[in-house]
């Protein structure tokens, strides 16, 4: 799964990277510990416009009587997005990308211990993960909301944790948008081998409330 990341790049430059029309409400950058319930930035395409604005990071069914009213769906599972009541609709129809510079996953030491690591682009600056978004309203209360996709994780990304964020590259970006036609099921899959590259960081990241850009830096693990 991924339940947590960094995004450093400014909002001007995300704008022109994504050619979107970026929200005058989009969330403060930077951000060295994005968490699950806040603000995050997205991208979705409409009428071949496309907008950078902020959705809730995490996915509320429709059916949920209260943003709380049962699990906490950060992540949606490639492998079965489609068949899922949840997800289903949107993974059709309602897809988005999410960029951040980076994510964190965790191992465990000998004595479980949790030990952090950031995860990053081997030879860009930003990363875009593949997202699904729901509008949800009720009594009054009303949220647009997205989920990230995950896949199995392969190669050395596998020593980290078994799952991981489905990754797009840029010529991939009109097909999970919906610009581009159908297929988007096939963008699916793993990072290539030695895109990505991670390293140890303070397990001062292991708190929601930790920020700075302290967080993302390597440490020695020894």
């Amino acid at each position: 799964m991924c339940g947590r990341y960094a995004i450093t790049l400014a909002k001007e430059a995300m704008a022109q990277l994504f050619e979107a029309v970026p929200a005058n409400d989009l969330p403060e950058i930077p951000n060295f510990n994005v968490c699950p319930t806040v603000q995050v930035h997205t991208v979705r395409s409409a009428e071949g416009i496309r907008s950078l604005a902020p959705m809730r990071w995490g996915f509320l069914p429709h059916w949920y009587k209260t943003p709380t009213d049962g699990p906490l769906l950060i992540n949606a599972r490639a492998e079965t997005i489609a068949e899922k009541p949840a997800f289903r609709a949107a993974c059709r129809e309602r897809r988005c990308l999410i960029p951040a510079s980076g994510f964190y996953e965790w191992t465990k030491d000998e004595d479980g211990k949790r030990l952090p690591w950031y995860i990053h682009p081997a030879d860009a600056d930003t990363l875009v993960f593949a997202g699904i978004w729901q509008d949800w309203e009720r009594d009054g209360e009303q949220f647009r909301t997205c989920a990230l996709v995950t896949t199995g994780a392969e190669g050395e990304m596998k020593t980290i944790h078994h799952r991981m964020p489905v990754i797009l590259a840029p010529q991939d970006w009109p097909l999970w948008l919906g610009e581009s036609g159908h297929g988007a099921a096939t963008l699916m899959r793993a990072a290539p081998e030695g895109s990505l590259r991670f390293h140890r960081v303070d397990p001062a990241v292991n708190s929601n409330r930790a920020s700075g850009p302290e967080l993302i830096e390597p440490i020695d693990p020894t």
